[in-house]
């Protein structure tokens, strides 16, 4: 079943995964081939949302309206491709004070679910390491991993039996090309 809501983590799915957090919309480099995958979703009428755990905002490495931008570069990216957000979520609480919106907890994931009225079933969560998944499993969500940003190393570490089953593609528009009948995948 195609999904309705297809819920994306950012670094490492859209845009390259980095060290040192991405703190500046010139540090925001989007993955080959993330933006025309995030048209085809919009084109297929699918609801896009990113939920991002961005711990930078508690660390004070960057403010709010410094995110805004750097989501606005990720928008404008999208736009030229056809495509756009329907919203983004965001958890600013670092991993020692996390509450429950910071992946692996699933409160993100839920705000996406109540602001555009979807059951768990219709919904996909896309990220490329094990707390993704495991904020979906706890929400009920589907569950895809890609091998780019920390995905390879996620996958080469071995999947837990409580986040399957996880289908696992290359990147996002492998992703999205299995979604919409593209090509033919088999989850792990």
């Amino acid at each position: 079943m195609r999904p309705q809501l297809v819920m994306l983590d950012r670094d490492g799915v859209l845009n390259e995964e980095r060290e040192d957090f991405v703190k500046n919309p010139g540090e925001c480099v989007p993955l080959p081939g993330s933006a025309e995958a995030v048209g085809r979703l919009t084109a297929a009428g699918i609801k896009i949302a990113i939920v991002t755990n961005q711990s930078g905002l508690a660390r004070g490495l960057f403010d709010e309206a410094m995110l805004d931008r750097i989501h606005e570069k990720l928008r404008n990216e999208v736009a030229r491709h056809g495509g756009h957000f329907d919203a983004i979520f965001f958890c600013p609480d670092p991993p020692w004070a996390a509450g429950p919106n910071r992946k692996p907890e699933p409160g993100m994931l839920r705000q996406a679910m109540r602001r555009f009225r979807m059951t768990p079933g219709a919904c996909l969560m896309i990220g490329d390491s094990l707390r993704d998944l495991q904020a979906a499993a706890k929400a009920g969500c589907n569950r895809a991993l890609v091998r780019t940003g920390n995905g390879a190393k996620t996958q080469a570490q071995g999947l837990p039996a409580d986040v399957l089953p996880v289908s696992v593609y290359n990147d996002l528009g492998a992703a999205v090309d299995a979604l919409l009948g593209d090509t033919a995948h088999t989850p792990v």
